[in-house]
C-alpha cells in the first residue's frame, strides 16, 4: 500500500476536527465573545505575549469591562491598567504600551485603531505577530500571524524549514495556500496545545501520524 502523502488540504481538515473539542485560541475567543474590534484584538495579543491563553483571555476580559474603546482606556491611568492585568506577565511595561496606544489613537485618529499594518508596527512592543493577528481577525486581511506553536509544527511537519518564526512566516507567505493564512493560527495554537506539544508530542493518537515526517522529534507518545 502506498504511503499517503503530506496533502495540506487534508492536513488542515484533520487538524479542524482534532481540535474540535479543545478550547479556542484566546483571540478568536475574544472576536466570538464580541471583542472584535482592531484595537481590542491588538491589546489583547499584547496581553496574551509570555502569558497563557488560560490567563490572558480572563485578564483581556477584565480589562474590557472597564475600557475597551481608545477613548475609554486613555481615561485609566498606567497603574491602575496594571492593577486589572496583573496577571499578565510584565504588566507594568505592558499597561504602559497599551496606555501610549489608547492616547495616540485619541489624540491621532479620532479614537479608532485603522486597519493598517505599518502602524500598528510602529506601536512600541507591537511585532508581526499581533499585528496580523488584528489585521486578520479583525479586519478580514489575508495575513499570517506565526506564533510559536505555527513555527514548531510547520517546521515539525517539513512544510517549511526555517529556523525562525519572522522567517517561518515568509515561507508560509510564498507556499499556503491563502485560504488558510488566518486559519494556521487558529487551528494551530490548540494543536499545538494539546496534540503537538512541544516535548514528547502525542504522536500516536494524532490524525496526522501516517504522514507527518516529525522533523526534529526526538521521542514522542
Amino acid at each position: 500500500m502506498a504511503k499517503e502523502t503530506f496533502d495540506i488540504d487534508v492536513v488542515m481538515k484533520r487538524v479542524a476536527e482534532a481540535v474540535r473539542p479543545f478550547p479556542k485560541a484566546a483571540m478568536f475567543e475574544l472576536a466570538e465573545k464580541g471583542h472584535d474590534s482592531p484595537f481590542e484584538q491588538l491589546v489583547g495579543c499584547i496581553l496574551s505575549i509570555r502569558t497563557y491563553d488560560e490567563v490572558s483571555l480572563p485578564v483581556s476580559l477584565k480589562l474590557f469591562a472597564r475600557a475597551r474603546t481608545p477613548q475609554q482606556m486613555a481615561t485609566l491611568n498606567a497603574a491602575e491598567i496594571a492593577r486589572i492585568i496583573h496577571r499578565s506577565s510584565f504588566s507594568e511595561r505592558k499597561a504602559e504600551q497599551i496606555k501610549a496606544i489608547a492616547h495616540r489613537l485619541v489624540d491621532e485618529f479620532e479614537g479608532k485603531l485603522p486597519c493598517d499594518r505599518d502602524l500598528i508596527l510602529s506601536f512600541k512592543g507591537v511585532g508581526p505577530k499581533c499585528a496580523n493577528l488584528a489585521l486578520g481577525i479583525a479586519c478580514g486581511q489575508k495575513v499570517i500571524s506565526v506564533d510559536i506553536h505555527v513555527h514548531r509544527i510547520t517546521n515539525r511537519w517539513g512544510y517549511v524549514a526555517e529556523k525562525t518564526p519572522e522567517k517561518t512566516m515568509v515561507a508560509l507567505q510564498n507556499k499556503l495556500p491563502k485560504r488558510y493564512w488566518i486559519d494556521i493560527n487558529r487551528l494551530l495554537v490548540p494543536f499545538g496545545k494539546h496534540i503537538c506539544t512541544a516535548s514528547r508530542p502525542r504522536c500516536t493518537t494524532c490524525p496526522l501520524f501516517a504522514i507527518c515526517p516529525r522533523v526534529g522529534v526526538k521521542s514522542y507518545r
